[in-house]
């Protein structure tokens, strides 16, 4: 199958390297040509997984954005959310109908490029899915080689609209074994770990992160009072989700940090070999790092924001989401990613369901 992928952040790196060691023909693309260097000059990079350190020949390296998307039937954007809003507008004038744009994990960045599209003036029939987390556990080691210490091995995605969501799963299995359908894209903007996990690791570790050079916040800094700060805040997700009629499986974070019972997202004992990985002992600026502007400022603004839409309290989110806009010297009830912000906080619940099912531009 004919694969794009988007951006040069960790995942795009592990997304180019394993699709394409997986039989596609993947293209990629990145916009900073310097740091693309190496890769651009080779056309292909190194990874290094259990099986050893090895060079993946690509098919297309290339800073000219047309020609890596141009014939994909899958666009892979395993990017921020941060920079939705800014590749959508890149890829607007090149898409084509029937292309399938998957956003792993999207925290409802399936709306927020469908909209930007629309706004762009783009006519192609495109269909998003997203995921509740990145297909890899993987670190950049440098600039062309990426660590790849564990894959997903389950995917809960929805798709928007979801009216479409045959067509897209029938693409992105061939591409994601793992993918399990869900109903639409608010359900797999509910899955995403990132803003469950990250946020009270971030915060409770806040003093041990700025003081020391190095601070591992998923060994050290996961402690019995951090765990159960993540499951208090992950029932306030579930609850949302109930509310919203989304059914288990919710692929609770407690599961992340189980050796058996239910298999989450990276399969049990995820956790152990996280930590074993020793890829997560990295700088945390606690204005800038994505755990911040992206699993804070969009991903746990966005809950508490549909929290507050249907009336369920959400004590723990909306402390935490109070730190943090604190700590970072902003204000990310009234400026993240929320309901308000995305202009959908006045749609009634079933209002909501016909958007996801039918998409932009339904009469509502």
């Amino acid at each position: 199958m004919n694969i794009a992928v988007i951006g040069g952040g960790n995942g795009c790196y592990a997304a180019a390297a394993d699709l394409t060691e997986s039989g596609h023909d993947v293209r990629w693309w990145r916009r900073n040509a310097d740091d693309f260097a190496t890769i651009i000059q080779n056309q292909s990079m190194k990874v290094r997984d259990i099986n050893g350190t090895r060079v993946v020949d690509l098919a297309l390296v290339s800073t000219n954005l047309k020609d890596v998307i141009s014939g994909a039937e899958l666009i892979v954007i395993p990017l921020p959310a941060t920079s939705q809003q800014s590749v959508a507008e890149q890829l607007s004038p090149y898409l084509e109908d029937g292309q399938v744009i998957f956003l792993p994990p999207g925290t409802f960045g399936s709306y927020v490029m469908a909209k930007t599209l629309e706004n762009e003036g783009c006519q192609a029939e495109i269909t998003f899915a997203e995921t509740g987390t990145l297909p890899y556990l993987a670190r950049k080691h440098d600039s062309d080689t990426v660590s790849i210490s564990g894959r997903a091995t389950r995917l809960p995605t929805g798709v928007f609209p979801a009216e479409r969501s045959q067509h897209a799963f029938d693409v992105l299995i061939k591409a994601y074994p793992s993918v399990e359908p869900i109903q639409d894209a608010l359900d797999g903007a509910l899955m995403n770990a990132g803003p469950i996990i990250h946020p009270p690791l971030i915060m409770m570790n806040a003093g041990p992160i700025e003081h020391f050079d190095r601070w591992d916040i998923h060994n050290e800094g996961t402690q019995p009072s951090v765990r159960r700060i993540h499951d208090a805040l992950d029932a306030e997700r579930i609850a949302v989700r109930e509310a919203l009629g989304y059914g288990a499986p919710h692929f609770p974070l407690a599961d992340h940090y189980s050796l058996d019972g239910e298999e989450w997202m990276y399969g049990n004992g995820a956790h152990e070999k996280l930590v074993d990985g020793k890829d997560w002992l990295e700088p945390l600026d606690l204005k800038k790092h994505r755990y911040m502007q992206e699993d804070i400022a969009c991903g746990l603004a966005f809950l508490v924001s549909l929290a507050d839409w249907l009336n369920i309290p959400a004590p723990t989110a909306t402390g935490l989401l109070a730190i943090a806009s604190g700590v970072a010297e902003e204000n990310w009830r009234e400026n993240g990613r929320t309901l308000e912000n995305l202009h959908l906080n006045t749609l009634s619940l079933e209002e909501m369901k016909v958007l996801l099912t039918q998409g932009i531009g339904v009469s509502i």
